[in-house]
């Protein structure tokens, strides 16, 4: 059987983040990539110069169209920036009795955009990270989630993923790659226990789009049936790879994209 994933997310004009990288993930890693829009953005490099709300009876179509029709693994969430649209992804899912629901609550983009209204973070936090699998925030996220300040250390990133569980979260992959050191430290936590995940920091300019390939990395992870802790590991290996690689690219004047298909070319 063909393992089929799906992002719920926004478009990226200049193709980097949002369901373009997710789509280019899923094809990079063996898995067939489906997509619902939910905002379309006017961005590159540089950053983002308009947000296009898509409807959120629209959103509904498209899950209806998708979900009634593919034998869907895994479904990837991303940039929902009005509480609406996160009522109608969550009706949705729940109607279709989605499976390996993996939530990037994205928030800011690289650029420091912001492309989460401020009053959809409650509704975020009601409806959606309690359906989610796993939830993939950095530490600005995971700092706006919680309503205090961003984690400095590993002891207190431990502590604001054990806070997330609490709000209702299955599992946190907390993530360091905004920190300092010469390590990026990740940490996937499960009301069972903890996994350290670090990884070499990588100095490079070329991180546009990196919370939503790890995210949708997973996703593809779980579509092909793999363990929730294997499918982090593996998409932990994979973007690390793709970031290191990504200086081989020549895209944009500003935060490059990452290089999906380092394997290839």
């Amino acid at each position: 059987m063909t393992a089929i994933a799906v992002t719920l997310a926004g478009s990226d004009s200049s193709g980097g983040a949002g369901i373009q990288a997710d789509l280019k993930t899923f094809s990079a890693l063996g898995v067939y990539g489906a997509s619902v829009i939910t905002a379309l953005t006017a961005q590159n490099t540089r950053g983002v110069t308009g947000i296009h709300d898509v409807p959120p009876d629209f959103i509904t179509a498209q899950i209806d169209a998708v979900y009634s029709d593919l034998i869907v693994n895994a479904s990837k969430i991303g940039m929902l920036s009005q509480p609406a649209a996160i009522e109608a992804v969550a009706a949705g899912l729940a109607k279709h009795k989605a499976q390996n629901i993996v939530l990037d609550p994205v928030m800011i983009a690289a650029s420091g955009d912001r492309l989460l209204r401020p009053e959809a973070i409650d509704v975020l936090r009601r409806v959606l990270i309690p359906r989610a699998a796993l939830i993939t925030p950095n530490l600005p996220e995971a700092a706006a989630l919680l309503d205090g300040p961003e984690a400095k250390t590993e002891v207190e990133m431990r502590e604001q993923a054990d806070r997330l569980l609490a709000l209702g979260a299955n599992a946190v992959l907390i993530k360091g790659g905004h920190g300092k050191g010469p390590e990026s430290v990740d940490f996937l936590v499960e009301p069972g226990g903890m996994t350290r995940l670090p990884a070499r920091r990588i100095a490079t300019a070329n991180t546009h789009g990196t919370g939503c390939t790890l995210s949708s990395a997973v996703a593809a992870g779980l579509a092909k049936g793999l363990p929730l802790a294997d499918a982090v590991g593996e998409a932990k290996l994979y973007v690390t790879a793709a970031i290191a690689a990504s200086d081989k690219l020549a895209i944009g004047s500003g935060h490059g994209p990452t290089h999906h298909f380092h394997k290839w070319w």
